[in-house]
């Protein structure tokens, strides 16, 4: 599968595009809709369905626009749907201009999932926020804000938690394969093998 990554917006959120030559996923449209838009009007296929890792503000901000070009449903963790119109759980309050969502998204929970032509697992990664998601390919994972490039989420927001970041992390994302490429919400991709070895921060 190829996969294009977009960061997007002030904190430079990456907004992925997931292409299997047929079909596509879009997850964590995060900002400047038209951008999105416009990428996938260039790769010019359907797309099956979006998914957010979690519903901080700069993960779904262009996500009314990308829906309503694409039609595609919505997926993500049943904690925080909430979040997608409280500004105060989601951070727009705290960092920018209020940002919220109009969309009714289907759930996900911990396991085997399948969207449109799309399998993959999801794996539930608390810590950066009570309902972080990350989804793993057959070799890749897409981990939003949990475990980054020499770098891990921050835990100071609502519902964050360091142990439960670190328990996601060594529990969950380092029992992947070395070789999976991680995919994560800022900076540039990297590999669980590689993080295991060098990521300062996971204790």
């Amino acid at each position: 599968m190829k996969i294009t990554r977009m960061p997007l917006g002030a904190l430079q959120t990456n907004c992925y595009i997931v292409d299997n030559g047929e079909r596509l996923l879009v997850i964590d449209p995060s900002a400047e809709p038209g951008a999105i838009i416009g990428k996938l009007k260039d790769i010019g296929l359907p797309v099956d369905g979006i998914l957010l890792t979690h519903t901080h503000y700069d993960h779904f901000g262009a996500l009314d626009e990308v829906q309503a070009f694409t039609g595609a449903d919505v997926y993500m963790s049943d904690i925080e749907t909430d979040w997608l119109t409280d500004i105060s759980k989601n951070g727009s309050i705290r960092f920018t201009e209020e940002i919220t969502s109009s969309v009714t998204p289907n759930t996900l929970k911990e396991g085997k999932a399948a969207v449109g032509a799309f399998n993959f697992d999801v794996i539930h990664t608390p810590g950066h926020s009570p309902g972080s998601l990350s989804y793993k390919f057959d070799d890749f994972v897409i981990s939003g804000d949990v475990l980054f490039n020499k770098g891990v989420g921050r835990t100071d927001l609502y519902g964050g938690s360091t142990a439960e970041l670190m328990h996601s992390i060594r529990e969950k994302l380092y029992k992947l394969p070395p070789e999976t490429t991680v995919y994560a919400g800022h900076n540039i991709p990297t590999t669980i093998g590689d993080e295991k070895e060098n990521n300062p921060y996971v204790r």
